[in-house]
């Protein structure tokens, strides 16, 4: 006898609303991150700032050693994910328009057939109640923070008063100490060896 196939496996309709929900992640590519615009130097969109955040998150879930790494490097994934709907908007923006963040979020996690797990992440991110959270808002800030330190070791001086507030919000050892590291540092340092003869004569007699 023929195995019935559940009402599941033939209704396409699931494949549907994941297949729009990529396309709509996809704009975040797309989306620039508007403090840049203030700043006056620098680009970078949503997409790049959460990919670079998911590395930091890691870093610090890792260093932590006690918390959900996966649970962190979903919450990371999603954490700007209300962008693709009402944008990026600044700490000038946010003074005069009225973010719809928790509307943007019900409405997305609602399109798609994960959204309760989803919806759940990030309600626990804008809870800031758990250490994983607290962690991936930590990697939100060090992103920013690795960003404008970018920009001032290209001579943008203003990126360094920015840099200030954005440190003053760490809330992790780990995260703190790492933006000591980030001070320290030129961002070229992991690359360019200022007293090897590779960039004179790359080790060519």
């Amino acid at each position: 006898m023929k195995k019935k196939q559940s009402k599941k496996g033939t209704d396409n309709t699931q494949y549907k609303s994941v297949a729009n929900f990529l396309f709509e992640v996809g704009i975040l590519a797309r989306t620039p991150r508007s403090g840049f615009h203030f700043l006056g130097t620098g680009d970078q969109t949503v997409a790049e700032h959460i990919n670079r955040a998911c590395y930091i998150a890691y870093m610090l879930a890792l260093m932590d050693g006690q918390v959900d790494i996966s649970r962190v490097l979903q919450m990371c994934l999603l954490h700007d994910i209300s962008e693709t709907r009402i944008s990026d908007l600044n700490y000038v923006h946010q003074k005069y328009v009225e973010r719809k963040e928790s509307e943007a979020h019900k409405d997305i996690t609602d399109s798609i057939p994960f959204g309760d797990h989803m919806f759940s992440l990030i309600t626990e991110y804008e809870a800031r109640e758990s250490k994983e959270s607290h962690i991936v808002k930590d990697a939100d800030n060090l992103e920013w923070i690795l960003a404008l330190k970018e920009e001032v070791d290209t001579g943008n001086t203003r990126a360094l008063e920015w840099i200030k507030p954005a440190i003053a919000r760490l809330k992790t050892k780990p995260a703190q100490e790492i933006a000591k590291a980030v001070m320290s540092l030129d961002s070229n340092d992991w690359w360019f060896d200022k007293t090897s003869p590779w960039w004179v004569n790359r080790n060519k007699k």
